[in-house]
């Protein structure tokens, strides 16, 4: 069901701006009035739903790419994208970079849109705290309704935002210029008690109904298990292992969600929106705007419509790391990720075919892509578990995984290793320890939630991302970054992946605008 999404076309207009911080009052329509009742304010959600098409769609650039599962793909390039590409692939980008600020004007214009929502429906965060002020004509079921999806949103802007630039600033209401000019950086600590605080208000306000009991008309709206879910990353990458595990217990206990018997289900356009989809930023396909550019974005160059009608661009290139630990999981016990995610079109070309579908348009499919999925949640709690034994739950909950790709269990003393990855064999078992966990935690993280924005985060959560990538470097250089003019050499390049530079740069164009201020850059540019 995908009604929600067509009327977001009547809100698009509302949702562009200029600037990203000064925020002016939406022209022809007075704000204060707009949002009467609860047809216009689900109006102006659905145009915040839309609003998260923008950042999603270069957000792999900020995340996979500088990870270990892809690369640029073409060594010797002069195409400006490309380049960019290169420059975020291998951390040499620098404050001026045009994607990086893209993706934060987008996700501020997103924000903006969103907060214009809740402080007309009487919502503030002021002093550290929600303010409400309800003064609507909605029903108090309506005001909670519309105003949990909201602050769902928000939280997970600035979740992805806080993650990847670390101080941000932290605009909860509009602003007029002035006072955006003067705007300062917030706190880590700040940024997480509000998204925290949206989170757990949205659980609150939103209905704890089953899977199985909401109204198809609404799939895809966020949820009370939604909020929950993305609540327990939150906790995990604050190290509040305890208060994650609460969560996710309710979930797994009482949601009605649940792992679907096959893998290839989870991506099937025909089954969008299943039992085992939490959040998902959704698409429909058609011309109207609204459908998914992943399937044009990632498949290769020079394909024709061999694999996607209207050609493809050969981003988001998987690294021989990637193919590998799919080829030696496909090879050995035919896991089922490995069709899924992955194919080859020809010896030089592979490339991610987790979004593939039938297109009409370039840049217009209808697959969904998953932000939260009930594997991430049974992950969630391994994680959040730690290491109980080779026969405790965590372990188990790995082998439930596994098992549903038709991989392998753990469930003896060794594992198969290769240059790129380590790989249970049948009746061995790597899983002895608290260290020997994690390595298999994340392993089965990378194979189950490949190439959906997860594996640079996991890396940075677990503090593997430095080692990780050193040597993705290593391994990836002879046959690419060794080839990349001009040439950096290995060392020089393995020396750029620091603590500092973890974190993207602040945009340039957002420090001299706040021009009435003096504002730091981060640590590294």
């Amino acid at each position: 069901m995908k009604r929600i999404f067509f009327i977001s076309i009547l809100f698009m207009s509302l949702t562009s701006c200029e600037r990203i911080i000064d925020i002016d009052p939406i022209s022809n329509v007075g704000a204060g009035a707009f949002y009467r009742n609860y047809k216009e304010a689900n109006t102006a959600l659905t145009g915040c739903y839309q609003g998260m098409h923008a950042p999603l769609h270069n957000e792999w650039m900020m995340t996979e790419l500088r990870s270990d599962l892809s690369l640029q793909g073409v060594p010797n390039t002069s195409a400006v994208p490309r380049l960019e590409q290169n420059e975020l692939d291998m951390f040499t980008l620098n404050a001026d970079h045009n994607e990086v600020y893209t993706y934060w004007i987008n996700t501020y214009r997103n924000i903006r849109a969103i907060n214009y929502l809740l402080t007309n429906l009487g919502v503030y965060y002021r002093d550290g705290n929600h303010q409400i002020n309800r003064n609507t004509n909605m029903t108090e079921s309506e005001w909670k309704q519309v105003v949990g999806e909201a602050l769902f949103l928000r939280a997970y802007h600035y979740f992805n935002m806080v993650r990847l630039f670390g101080n941000i600033f932290m605009v909860t209401e509009p602003v007029d210029p002035n006072t955006a000019k003067a705007k300062n950086y917030n706190t880590l600590e700040d940024v997480y008690s509000l998204i925290s605080q949206d989170l757990t208000a949205a659980a609150q306000y939103l209905p704890a109904t089953q899977y199985q009991n909401q109204n198809q008309n609404d799939l895809g709206r966020a949820t009370h298990w939604a909020a929950r879910a993305l609540l327990a990353k939150v906790y995990l990458t604050l190290g509040k292992k305890a208060e994650a595990l609460n969560e996710l217990n309710e979930i797994i206990n009482t949601s009605g969600h649940r792992l679907l018997d096959s893998y290839s289900d989870v991506f099937s356009i025909g089954n969008e929106m299943s039992a085992e989809i939490i959040f998902a930023v959704r698409y429909k396909a058609g011309g109207f705007g609204l459908g998914s550019p992943f399937a044009n974005l990632f498949a290769p160059t020079g394909s024709g419509s061999a694999v996607v009608n209207n050609d493809g661009d050969g981003f988001n290139f998987p690294t021989n790391h990637a193919m590998s630990m799919y080829s030696i999981a496909h090879s050995t016990d035919k896991d089922q990720r490995y069709a899924n995610n992955l194919a080859i079109y020809s010896p030089t070309k592979p490339y991610v075919r987790k979004y593939l579908s039938a297109v009409m348009t370039r840049y217009d499919a209808e697959n969904d892509f998953p932000v939260l999925r009930y594997a991430d949640v049974l992950l969630m709690k391994a994680e959040a578990q730690g290491f109980d034994g080779a026969d405790g739950e965590s372990v188990r909950i790995i082998n439930q995984i596994r098992e549903r790709a038709g991989a392998v269990d753990y469930d003896g003393t060794s594992a198969f290793s290769s240059r790129f990855f380590k790989y249970p064999l049948a009746g061995n078992n790597s899983i002895t320890d608290e260290n020997s966990f994690i390595d298999a935690l994340l392993n089965e993280r990378k194979l189950e939630l490949a190439f959906e924005n997860q594996r640079f985060f996991d890396l940075v959560r677990f503090g593997k991302a430095i080692t990780v990538l050193q040597q993705h470097f290593a391994d990836e250089y002879e046959a690419h970054y060794g080839l990349i003019k001009p040439e950096i050499p290995l060392p020089d390049l393995q020396a750029k992946v620091t603590n500092d530079r973890l974190l993207l740069p602040i945009p340039l164009r957002e420090i001299t605008t706040n021009n009435q201020l003096e504002l730091e850059q981060n640590p590294g540019y």
